[in-house]
């Protein structure tokens, strides 16, 4: 078979990895000069520090089976992401754990003392939460919701909280315990090397031809036998019932001395500071030791057309916008859509690298039964 993948991220990696180990061989588009996607990182010639160049990249996962795969590319150093945020010139840790909780209200609770004045203090008539204020109302109340989580959901969605599903908070910890690791997964680290080593072992193939600076479009479709679609869903249709919507980043590249911040990521929740975070990208790799330091102030809005998307909206419209894409997608022959983009879905690392691989060992599966290859692999709705 003669396979094209478009988009050299996580999801087209893998795939293209996969077919070459079974024999394939794959040409890998992407539009940009570079592998990795938004996974990509560099090193600053300035000060020898790893850039994540959009925006950090924590690798966490209870996938066995993905935390395996990525290790045979790289060595994965220890690593704990501790995020900490400003609000109202106090600093606080995140997520909301019971160090937070006493801080912000001045008190020394054990932690059920906490469970019960977070009790007493949330809205418990909400039975059902639909939005994400009403989420947040009953899951800690109004002080700790208009504090940690209003503002910055504002700048990061430029929507009011109750106007987002409730599903956006569901996904963060409440903590009574004094853990501030940002994430509960069994396997966390950091490449000791950064990310683009990795795809660069991941690609590394005689059957895989790389294509950087080249967009694969509909026209190329019957060079191919198959296209595996890792690009937005709605540019592969020309936009023909509108663009997705999604928010980008814009970020402020500063060079100081010594260390800014003293941790890799301050957010900021107050609506008054314009950037919703500032991360210093030598502490994500502490077991490097630089004079210098590189921080990047990050700030959110709607994504234009000639900009980078990365988080999407999925609200009714867009929901609404996507059915009709995907309707149209399960009309065509000879390609399918995958990975964050393709399937319009928000998407960490390892999930990617899990569907990937999983959607790879169905295609050989299909090739050598001569099965019909799926437009999804999984449903996007």
């Amino acid at each position: 078979m003669k396979i094209a993948i478009a988009g050299a991220g996580f999801t087209g990696a893998v795939l293209a990895h996969k077919f070459a180990d079974n024999g394939y061989s794959v040409d890998v588009y992407d539009s940009r000069n570079h592998i990795g996607g938004n996974c990509c990182s560099e090193i600053d010639v300035e000060t020898g520090i790893i850039i994540h160049k959009y925006g950090p990249h924590i690798f966490h996962t209870d996938n066995e089976s993905v935390w395996q795969f990525i290790n045979q590319f790289s060595e994965f150093m220890p690593y704990v992401n501790r995020v900490k945020t400003v609000v109202d010139s106090n600093v606080y840790s995140l997520p909301v754990n019971l160090h937070t909780i006493n801080q912000f209200f001045g008190k020394t609770f054990s932690p059920n003392e906490a469970k019960s004045f977070i009790k007493s203090i949330s809205d418990q008539s909400i039975e059902t939460p639909e939005t994400f204020e009403q989420q947040a109302l009953k899951f800690v109340g109004r002080d700790l919701y208009e504090a940690f989580f209003k503002g910055y959901t504002v700048k990061q969605w430029g929507i009011e909280p109750d106007k987002l599903p409730a599903s956006i908070l569901k996904r963060l910890p409440l903590r009574f315990n004094y853990n501030d690791n940002y994430f509960n997964h069994k396997f966390q680290g950091m490449p000791k090397h950064g990310y683009t080593a990795i795809f660069e072992k991941i690609l590394d193939n005689k059957k895989i031809n790389l294509r950087l600076n080249n967009k694969i479009n509909s026209k190329q479709s019957k060079e191919y036998d198959h296209i595996f679609y890792t690009g937005p869903i709605d540019e592969w249709f020309d936009h023909v019932y509108g663009r997705l919507g999604y928010r980008t980043l814009d970020f402020k590249k500063e060079v100081h001395d010594g260390d800014y911040q003293g941790c890799a990521v301050m957010n900021y929740g107050d609506q008054g500071v314009p950037y919703t975070r500032i991360s210093e990208h030598k502490h994500f790799s502490p077991w490097n030791n630089h004079d210098k330091t590189i921080i990047y102030k990050e700030y959110s809005r709607n994504c234009e057309a000639d900009d980078i998307p990365y988080y999407p909206i999925r609200l009714v419209k867009e929901k609404n916008m996507l059915m009709n894409y995907v309707n149209l997608a399960e009309k065509q022959e000879g390609i399918s859509f995958l990975g964050r983009l393709g399937t319009y879905r928000y998407l960490d690392m390892d999930v990617t690298i899990a569907e990937a691989l999983s959607a790879a060992d169905t295609v050989v599966d299909c090739i050598s039964k001569n099965k019909k290859i799926p437009v999804f692999f999984v449903n996007p709705i």
